[in-house]
């Protein structure tokens, strides 16, 4: 793991699961327009959660690429599961905006509740085709940015599925945090 302090909020990079993070209040969802189960990081979120999180999302849906939702935890260990529709690379477009944006507004989301640590997964990196070195930059860039507005919020986390991304993400975080 590596981990960097940056005014008092902690940002972390492990490998492992999202589905599977008992210390965080919240885990973000790599979710899809609809919210349903699907595969990848949203397909892993709901079969862990169970049925339960399904029928909360669909009133919620759908949404647009950069926007998030909060739904509880159902069966996961945390108290809630923020949802973001990343933007499919080279389709939705400004996509290094509106990628911006769903990290932005998944941290504003656990702000105005009050949640203390999020975890997220690398957004649009899986199927929707972000280039995984550009999305990082994005990602430590809005943690960097958002962290000076963050009262509740003191750890963030980026869950990598495989060791490759993961050197990406503790390189990138080393270059943020100097």
């Amino acid at each position: 793991m590596t981990q960097r302090t940056i005014n008092g909020v902690s940002i972390e990079c492990i490998q492992g699961d999202i589905a599977n993070q008992p210390d965080m209040d919240a885990i973000v969802n790599a979710a899809n327009a609809e919210l349903h189960p699907g595969g990848g990081v949203a397909g892993a979120i709901h079969h862990a959660a169970g049925p339960g999180l399904d029928e909360e999302c669909r009133p919620l849906a759908p949404i647009r690429p950069g926007q998030a939702v909060i739904t509880g935890a159902h069966n996961l260990p945390n108290r809630h599961v923020i949802h973001c529709l990343g933007p499919v690379y080279g389709v939705d477009e400004p996509s290094d905006k509106l990628l911006a944006d769903c990290y932005r507004n998944a941290l504003r989301l656990a702000e105005q509740n009050g949640l203390g640590a999020i975890a997220f997964p690398a957004i649009s990196t899986g199927a929707f085709g972000f280039p995984l070195e550009s999305a990082t930059r994005i990602a430590m860039a809005t943690f960097v940015a958002e962290i000076p507005r963050l009262e509740s919020v003191k750890r963030i986390r980026c869950v990598l599925f495989q060791s490759p991304d993961l050197k990406i993400y503790d390189r990138l975080l080393g270059e943020v945090a100097r």
